[in-house]
This record gives C-alpha cells, sequence and structure tokens, in this order.
C-alpha cells in the first residue's frame, strides 16, 4: 500500500479535498477504526433519500452515536452541500469525530455550505509524489502518465484506460453533471485548447477565439477547473500585488497524464519541445504539492520581463523570495540556459538561483546552482 504525505490531524474532523482518482476515500478509509459509519454519496439510491430531507442524515447520526459510533465518514460531501449544515451541529455537541471528502469547492461554496466554520480542519491531496511512488517511479512514464495512483500502480493498458475515461467522461460529462457548465461542447474545445497550452501564459480572448466562446465564458470556464481542483493559474510576481493583477496567469492543469488525454497523445512519442513542456509542468506540480503537504505559508510565482526574459518559478515565503528557478528538461545545461536567471538575479541579487534539470551532479555555473531535479526537490523541502 502506497504511503502518503498528506498529514491529518490525529483527533479534529477533517474536510479532504482533492480531484478524483487521487485516494482520498482509501487514504480515510485506512485510518477508520472498527466502530464507524460511511456515507458513500456517489450511491444513488441513498444520495436521493438524503437530498430530499438532509435532516434525515442527523437523525440516523444521532441514533449511530448512540449505539457507540465515534467516527463518521462522508464520501464526495459536495454531491450534498447541505449535509454540511447537519454536520456542523452534530461536531458542536462533541463526541463524534468526522471524515468529510470532496471533489468541488465550489459546490460546497455555492451550496451555502458554511464549511464548517472552523470546526475541520481543510487538508488537500494531490496525485502522488515522487517520495510517494517510491520505486515504482519512472520518469517518462510520470511525464507521459502522470501520478494518480491507480495509473502508478496499474500496467500500461489500465492507466490509458483510466487517463481516457477521466479526460473524456469526468471532467466533460461529470462537470456538465454538477450544473457548472451547460453548454458541454464548448466546454470540450475548451479542455481541448487548454490541455494543448498548459503552462502557457494565458489570453483569455485567444482561448475564445480557439474555442469559439466568449471571453468572459472562458474566464468562467477556467474558474471552474480551479474550483473543481482541476487546475491552478500561476501568477507573475512583481513588486506590489497590484502589479500582480494587471499581467496574466500561466495555467496547469493538475496532472500531466489527464493533459495528455486531453490532448490525445498518451500513446505519442515524445518530442523535445512537448517534454520539456511536460517536465515543467511535473516540477512545477511537485513544488505545490511539497507545499501543501508541508503547510507551509509559501507561495509560487512565475517572473516574466515587458521583453519576454522569464523564470519559471519563484518562491515567496512570509513576502520574502527565497527561492528562484528556472527548470529545463536536460542533461547537459550551458550559460545560454541562464538568459533569465542572470536577469532576475542582477534585480535580486540575495534570492538564490537554481537550475531543476536532469544533469548527473550537482554543480556551478557562476552564480547559479544547478541540480538534478531530486536534489532541487531537497532544497525546495528545506526553504519551504
Amino acid at each position: 500500500m502506497l504511503t502518503r504525505r498528506c498529514a491529518l490531524p490525529p483527533r479534529r474532523s477533517v474536510l479532504l479535498l482533492g480531484p478524483r482518482q487521487t485516494g482520498k476515500s482509501t487514504l480515510v478509509r485506512g485510518l477508520l477504526p472498527a466502530r464507524s459509519w460511511s456515507v458513500d454519496l456517489l450511491e444513488h439510491d441513498l444520495f436521493l433519500r438524503l437530498s430530499r430531507d438532509p435532516s434525515q442524515f442527523r437523525r440516523e447520526a444521532e441514533a449511530k452515536i448512540a449505539a457507540g459510533v465515534k467516527t463518521i465518514f462522508i464520501d464526495e460531501v459536495q454531491k450534498l452541500p447541505a449535509l454540511l449544515d447537519e454536520v456542523h451541529r452534530l461536531i458542536e455537541r462533541g463526541g463524534v469525530r468526522f471524515f468529510l471528502t470532496g471533489s468541488s469547492a465550489r459546490k460546497l461554496k455555492r451550496g451555502g455550505a458554511n464549511l464548517l466554520a472552523g470546526r475541520a480542519t481543510i487538508r488537500r491531496l494531490h496525485p502522488l509524489t515522487v517520495e510517494e511512488q517510491g520505486d515504482l517511479f519512472d520518469l517518462e512514464r510520470t511525464l507521459r502518465l502522470g501520478s494518480l495512483p491507480a495509473v502508478v500502480t496499474g500496467d500500461e493498458a489500465e492507466a490509458r484506460d483510466l487517463l481516457e475515461a477521466y479526460g473524456g467522461t469526468y471532467m466533460k460529462e461529470e462537470v456538465q453533471a454538477e450544473a457548472l457548465v451547460r453548454n458541454l461542447g464548448g466546454f470540450a474545445r475548451f479542455l481541448d485548447v487548454v490541455a494543448a497550452q498548459c503552462g502557457d501564459v494565458v489570453n483569455y480572448s485567444a482561448v475564445g477565439r480557439d474555442a469559439a466562446l466568449a471571453t468572459r465564458t472562458v474566464q468562467e470556464y477556467f474558474q471552474i477547473l480551479e474550483d473543481t481542483l482541476l487546475g491552478f493559474r500561476l501568477e507573475p510576481w512583481r513588486r506590489s500585488v497590484r502589479a500582480r493583477l494587471i499581467t496574466h496567469p500561466r495555467f496547469y492543469l493538475f496532472d500531466t497524464g489527464v493533459t495528455n488525454a486531453l490532448a490525445h497523445r498518451l500513446t505519442a512519442r515524445l518530442d523535445a519541445v512537448t517534454r520539456g513542456r511536460l517536465f515543467e509542468h511535473w516540477v512545477v506540480l511537485e513544488t505545490l504539492r511539497r507545499i501543501d503537504y508541508g503547510q507551509s505559508e509559501a507561495r509560487v510565482f512565475y517572473w516574466r520581463t515587458h521583453h519576454g526574459t522569464e523564470v519559471d518559478l519563484l518562491v515567496e515565503k512570509h513576502g520574502q523570495l527565497v527561492l528562484a528557478a528556472e527548470i529545463k528538461a536536460k542533461r547537459v545545461v550551458v550559460g545560454a540556459d541562464l538568459r533569465g536567471l542572470r536577469s532576475f538575479h542582477e534585480e535580486h541579487p540575495r534570492v538564490p538561483a537554481l537550475v531543476a534539470c536532469e544533469v548527473p551532479e550537482a554543480h556551478r555555473l557562476g552564480e547559479v546552482r544547478v541540480l538534478p531535479y531530486q536534489a532541487f526537490f531537497d532544497e525546495l523541502d528545506r526553504v519551504l
């Protein structure tokens, strides 16, 4: 069984958020005591019964608690956000601990849920990190198929089947079923464009033209991907918060395998440019996972000048930049690869400048440290 880095508090109730297939239910079930009660809202009959009268859940829970149950697990709670009000009341009375999982913060918030008003700890679960994969980790496979648990532990055919279903059924049909999108055809075209441009600076108007959608609709669709935990924006860094808000973010989907499934390249041989984009994508994802699992207050950005000079990743903690990194899918890094970092270093000489790449050994090129990607992750863990 895979050991997850996501640490859940030992006594408090927990709301565990994350995309489908990241292993939320498996993680929670491994922590449930013998005397517990599980409520799976993916069971259609149960969902219909409780949706007609959410207070029925409270009455059934009270009967379970009276019979000695101390732990209650509700799976996919975003399907019925009204249950959180009942959960809130039960937590306030004491004597019971809740595990709740969900894959859409949007549904919870829009359903009027109070997210338990601090009564439960909120954690996020991601696809597997390098350490979580252990001996199963293979860089080329991860770049192509991603790191969802069932993908990592399954064979090639099983992995492709799961990813094709994820890109087709969940991200297109289930998002619509959650009443988040009405125009399924438009949303499908939007996903095709997002996958093809994953990691690029977002131009909402250009995405709208490519997907035959209004710019306002495109902006709403990007927000849906964020709220359903399927993607995230990497904002540009500037000296002031105000300056950050007037430039365009980059956008990344939550898993390289899902990205490739949407881009119809699961079986394609990766050319150097595509592999480089996926390597950058993966390093950024690993960085975010480590921030979440370490419960760090760090934030990540990218840097770009008006002349197009870029640095792929900046890490800011407590208002100070603690790391600037360029990400290169290369085994040999030369001076020309460092133009962005050197330009940034001239303005910010105290910020450590690193390259995360595939070199066999760490070394220096002037003021820049060139690191194998695993050594880069170790350095990242140190500053977080």
